[in-house]
C-alpha cells in the first residue's frame, strides 16, 4: 500500500464535498494469491485510472496489460473481478523470473471511505488491516481496521463483518496478509505495517551516507545529536533531526519494534546513554560503530551502568556485515545490509558478549577507532 500512497492521496484530494460523486473513478488491483515464482507477494497493489495510467505493480510486467484491460470494465460496471493467471515458463523468463507460476488478482473500484480509513491509520503509524471478500455474492465487501477498532465497513457488509474482523485479527497478529474461506465467501486481508525507522546517533560522515541508503529503502530516517554543528539540515537534508541528548531524543522519537538504532559517534557521552536506552527498548536492531577493542571498553562501561547481559547480547558490534568496508559509503552499506537482514529475520542471534584481551585481531566488520 505504501508504494501507491501518493496516488491515493492525490485521488482523495480530488473528491468533492458531496462524497466524491464527481471524482474520477479509480480501480484498485491486489494480488491475493500466488504460487510458484510469483514476482510480487500477496498484498501487492496497483491503481488504474480510466485513462489506463497506473501506479504500483502486481507482477513483473507479465500480467499488467490484462489487469489494466479488466480494470476498465470494473470502473465502468462498478463490480469487482477476480482474475486468475497462469504464467508460463517462457513468459516468466521474459520478465526476469526463473520459472512460471500462477497468481490471482482482485480488481475492485476504489472506495473513498476504505482508502481514507487506511491512509489515516498509515499516517498514524499504526498497522492497518484491509479485509475484502474476493468471491461469491458478497465480493467487494470491505472492512478496514487499525488501532484496535474497525474504521470502515462498506455498505451492505454487516453480515460479512464478523468474518472480515476475524481474519483481520489474524493478519494483524501475524503482521502479514492472510486468506481464508468463510461463511461470507473467500476473504483476503492485507496488512500494511508502519515504515521501519532508522535512528542514527551522531551526525558523522557515515550517517550522511547511511541516511541516503535508508531513505532509498523506504525507511523513516531520524538523526539524534544535540550538537548543532553536526546535526544540521544542510548536512542532512530531508532527515528528521532531533537535537537532544539520547534519552530525551528517544522519548520524542518513540522507539518501537519497527526501529533500528545505530550509535555512530565513538563518544561515550552520546553512545553509552543511547545504547542503554535502545537495548532496553523493543527496537529490532541495535548496533554500535567501533573496533573490537573499543567495544570491549564499551561493554565494561555498560555493565558497570547495570545493563543486563541479556540486553548486551542484543548489541551488534562491530556494526555492519563483514564486507571489508573501509570508506564511509561502504561502511554505511554494510550497516544498512545488517539492518535489513535483521528486519527480515536473516541474522542469527548475536552471541553473548564475552570479555576479550587486547591481543585480539582487527574487527570482522567495519570499524573506526
Amino acid at each position: 500500500m505504501r508504494d501507491i500512497a501518493p496516488v491515493l492521496d492525490r485521488w482523495l484530494s480530488t473528491l468533492s464535498d458531496d462524497g466524491g460523486a464527481g471524482a474520477t473513478p479509480l480501480a484498485l488491483a491486489t494480488v491475493v494469491r500466488t504460487w510458484g515464482s510469483g514476482p510480487r507477494r500477496p498484498g501487492a497493489r496497483m491503481t488504474i485510472a480510466p485513462d489506463s495510467v497506473i501506479s504500483g505493480s502486481v507482477s513483473g510486467g507479465c500480467v499488467e496489460a490484462n489487469v489494466i484491460e479488466a480494470a476498465g470494465g470494473v470502473i465502468e460496471s462498478g463490480k469487482p473481478r477476480l482474475l486468475d493467471f497462469a504464467v508460463s515458463d517462457e513468459l516468466a523468463w521474459g520478465v526476469g523470473l526463473a520459472c512460471g507460476g500462477s497468481l490471482s488478482v482482485f480488481v475492485e473500484p476504489a472506495d473513498p471511505g476504505a482508502v481514507a480509513a487506511a491512509r489515516a491509520g498509515m499516517e498514524a503509524r499504526r498497522p492497518v488491516a484491509w479485509a475484502v471478500v474476493t468471491g461469491g455474492g458478497r465480493a467487494g465487501e470491505t472492512a478496514v481496521f487499525w488501532g484496535g477498532e474497525r474504521r470502515f465497513l462498506s455498505a451492505g457488509a454487516v453480515e460479512a463483518a464478523g468474518a472480515l474482523g476475524s481474519l483481520a485479527d489474524d493478519a494483524l497478529a501475524a503482521g502479514a496478509p492472510q486468506s481464508a474461506e468463510t461463511a461470507a465467501g473467500p476473504v483476503f486481508c492485507d496488512v500494511t505495517l508502519p515504515p521501519e525507522t532508522l535512528v542514527m546517533v551522531g551526525g558523522v560522515h557515515i550517517a550522511q551516507s547511511l541516511a541516503r541508503l535508508a531513505e532509498t529503502l523506504g525507511y523513516r530516517t531520524v538523526l539524534c545529536d544535540p550538537r548543532p554543528v553536526f546535526a544540521s539540515e544542510s548536512r542532512f537534508p530531508g532527515v528528521e533531526i532531533v537535537g537532544k541528548w539520547p534519552e530525551e531524543a528517544f522519548a520524542a522519537v518513540g522507539l518501537d519494534a519497527g526501529c533500528a538504532v545505530a550509535a555512530l559517534t565513538h563518544d561515550p557521552k552520546l553512545d553509552d546513554p543511547a545504547l542503554r536506552a535502545a537495548l532496553g527498548s523493543p527496537a529490532f536492531y541495535v548496533g554500535a560503530l567501533g573496533s573490537r577493542r573499543t567495544h570491549r571498553r564499551r561493554l565494561a562501561r555498560l555493565r558497570e551502568a547495570g545493563v543486563p547481559e541479556e540486553c548486551l547480547a542484543r548489541l551488534r558490534a562491530p556494526i555492519g556485515l563483514p564486507i571489508g568496508a573501509r570508506s564511509p559509503d561502504q561502511i554505511a552499506l554494510s550497516i544498512m545490509a545488517e539492518v535489513v537482514a535483521a528486519r527480515n529475520g536473516a541474522l542469527p542471534p548475536a552471541a553473548p558478549p564475552a570479555p576479550r584481551s587486547d591481543a585480539d585481531g582487527p574487527a570482522a566488520g567495519p570499524s573506526e577507532e
